[in-house]
């Protein structure tokens, strides 16, 4: 949970800090009613601080995007937690990739994570993932063409991102897709790249290289999968400011009349005060701004 969670990236941060850190952090839903813990605001917030401090590079995930994907995408009317949790996996393995199967380049955490972060705090990643097939569902993929051009440009749909905000508000900060398979050819890629560009499915910051990065990855040989090429991408986004917002809009009703605080005084932490609460807001709302300064030309002096 997050609770410890937190915890123990505050200890390892504490133990190793020369050592990148790497999260892969499961957001709540956002819908109040299908939370089944009434501090989960609070937690939320709590929680965010020591992402934002003590992590390295946080790779997002949404309850409610992976419980869309699963209704949308694969077709699963009641998705299970164990298919919501192959999702999760789905995405962990793919990130890996180029770490497990080295390649020229992005074969080691620090290049992947360098080339995505370009400042500290803007470290908090989406991705997607095409084309999307559950074990037991395998024979019904929705997905037919796997070119690596059609895996690029889905790669670039809202649909397949596993966070519900949309691409089409705010701007990339940086891009990188994995294609895994095998014998791709250079050139697909080259061509998939200059038609994206000609279309302006992607938007960049007006401050920094507008490129996607692309790494191919050779697929493992011991599982066997139905399409030929398939996709991952890792993203920088400003839109991840609305999740944050979405946070802290939630936070500030229920703290507004401070409502079931009484648990958290009964911990050593909160037993003076309940300052830390604030103090993580603060936090949380700069980032909210940073995001957005982002946007603007003049990023580089805010």
């Amino acid at each position: 949970g997050s609770g410890l969670g937190s915890f123990m990236l505050e200890k390892l941060n504490d133990h190793f800090p020369k050592k990148l850190i790497q999260t892969y952090s499961v957001f709540p839903n956002w819908d109040q009613s299908q939370s089944d813990v009434v501090v989960q605001p609070y937690n939320s917030i709590l929680t965010l601080k020591r992402l934002t401090l003590n992590a390295d590079a946080v790779v997002v995930l949404d309850n409610t995007a992976l419980n869309r994907i699963a209704v949308d995408r694969l077709r699963l009317p009641n998705p299970t937690v164990d298919q919501l949790n192959s999702l999760v996996a789905t995405i962990m393995a793919a990130s890996t990739t180029t770490l497990r199967y080295p390649s020229y380049n992005n074969n080691d955490l620090i290049g992947l994570v360098a080339s995505l972060i370009p400042t500290p705090r803007c470290h908090f990643l989406m991705s997607g993932y095409t084309p999307l097939v559950l074990k037991e569902s395998a024979a019904v993929s929705s997905v037919r063409k796997t070119t690596v051009l059609d895996v690029m440009r889905r790669l670039t749909q809202t649909k397949n991102i596993m966070v519900s905000t949309s691409t089409r508000q705010g701007v990339y900060i940086s891009m990188l897709n994995i294609i895994t398979g095998d014998d791709i050819d250079p050139t697909d890629v080259h061509k998939s790249l200059q038609r994206i560009r000609e279309k302006r499915l992607v938007n960049f910051i007006p401050w920094g290289p507008a490129s996607i990065q692309v790494a191919l990855a050779r697929k493992s040989p011991y599982v066997t999968t139905s399409h030929k090429v398939s996709g991952f991408m890792l993203a920088n986004h400003t839109s991840m400011s609305s999740l944050f917002e979405r946070s802290l809009g939630q936070y500030d009703k229920i703290k507004k009349r401070n409502a079931f605080l009484d648990n958290y005084r009964k911990e050593p932490m909160f037993k003076d005060n309940l300052d830390e609460f604030d103090d993580a807001r603060e936090v949380v709302q700069n980032l909210v701004d940073e995001y957005k300064a982002c946007e603007r030309p003049d990023y580089a002096s805010f």
